[in-house]
């Protein structure tokens, strides 16, 4: 049998348009539907996104952290990334 060590690794990311409770679901909901990610800290009064995952796919987390309507701070922060956190962050309201 094959034991195989897993590395976790844990990042920090601070996001755009990042508003309330409802947003921080959203981004919850998002990020631990990737496979590798395991735990998600959203802090709204900073705008910052912990995760814990356990390999260092950082550019798929970026990834659907702006499909999800909060990019990271410094990546291009489009209308469309505006208008999805705000559709977020209503389906975020609701789903708490």
């Amino acid at each position: 049998m094959e034991t195989r060590k897993l590395r976790m690794m844990t990042t920090a990311i601070q996001i755009e348009n990042l508003k309330c409770g409802g947003c921080a679901t959203t981004i919850k909901k998002g990020l631990l539907s990737l496979n590798a990610v395991k735990e998600v800290t959203v802090d709204v009064e900073n705008s910052i996104v912990s995760i814990i995952s356990e390999n260092d796919d950082l550019e798929t987390i970026k990834e659907k952290l702006a499909k999800l309507g909060y990019p990271e701070v410094g990546y291009k922060n489009t209308v469309l990334h505006k208008a999805k956190s705000f559709v977020s962050c209503a389906v975020g309201r609701i789903d708490r």
